[in-house]
């Protein structure tokens, strides 16, 4: 596979269980030759994450630093009723969301609910992405997911922070290659992302693109080999 060139899901001290700075994560991306890094701090809903106001000031941070473009997200949760945990006005201030399904703040409701859940928060026109979804905790139906994904012009990503503790995250390899099957299958994209929590780990990218290329994935369908490709599905 060719170099990946963005990282769009890392976090900062600002969400409460992580370690760098903006800076800090920025200067480990420069280092790792990334052009892009997206800083997404968590949603309310994690303790100790930031408050919803944080989101209001992020004009104020350099979109270069270190020679690395700078955009802002939020990871924002996936809640039982199907809603999101962040309100509008404050996800309208963002580059784009990646939504998710947490155990912190929601309650397994079996396969079919919790994907229909899911599909709900995809319809947020800043949603351009979906957390780690990979945990039979919370399983959900890939086939329906996939098409969602299509319907709604968005990604579903690949997390690499999950395969390091894949013990914790239960059939989470054989469920990344049922989701890549019906993505090769309906031509839906992917994104590749560290979930960094440690400027260590911003741009650490091996065991998701080893799981990747095992499956014949095709790389046109991967967002971050291509920054100009990023940044139009983004934005576009």
């Amino acid at each position: 596979m060719d170099k990946l060139v963005a990282d769009i899901h890392t976090h900062t001290i600002a969400s409460g269980h992580a370690y760098g700075t903006i800076r800090e994560m920025a200067q480990a991306a420069a280092e790792k030759h990334l052009r892009i890094l997206g800083i997404s701090e968590h949603a309310p809903g994690i303790p100790g994450t930031v408050d919803p106001f944080y989101f209001r000031n992020l004009e104020i941070v350099p979109r270069d630093l270190y020679g690395v473009h700078i955009i802002h997200g939020c990871e924002i949760n996936v809640l039982n009723d199907g809603t999101l945990s962040l309100q509008q006005e404050y996800i309208d201030m963002l580059d784009y969301a990646i939504v998710g399904i947490h155990c912190q703040c929601y309650e397994d409701q079996g396969r079919e609910k919790n994907t229909e859940n899911l599909i709900k928060c995809m319809q947020n026109e800043k949603v351009h992405f979906i957390s780690h979804p990979d945990d039979d905790h919370t399983p959900l139906n890939y086939k329906e997911l996939v098409q969602a994904a299509k319907e709604t012009h968005v990604a579903l990503e690949v997390n690499n922070s999950s395969l390091i503790k894949k013990d914790r995250r239960l059939n989470c390899i054989e469920n990344y290659k049922t989701m890549l099957h019906y993505c090769k299958q309906y031509h839906v994209p992917i994104i590749i992302s560290s979930d960094a929590h440690d400027p260590s780990y911003v741009g650490r990218f091996n065991l998701a693109v080893d799981l990747i290329e095992s499956q014949n994935f095709n790389k046109d369908l991967v967002l971050n080999v291509d920054s100009k490709k990023l940044i139009s599905f983004i934005y576009d």
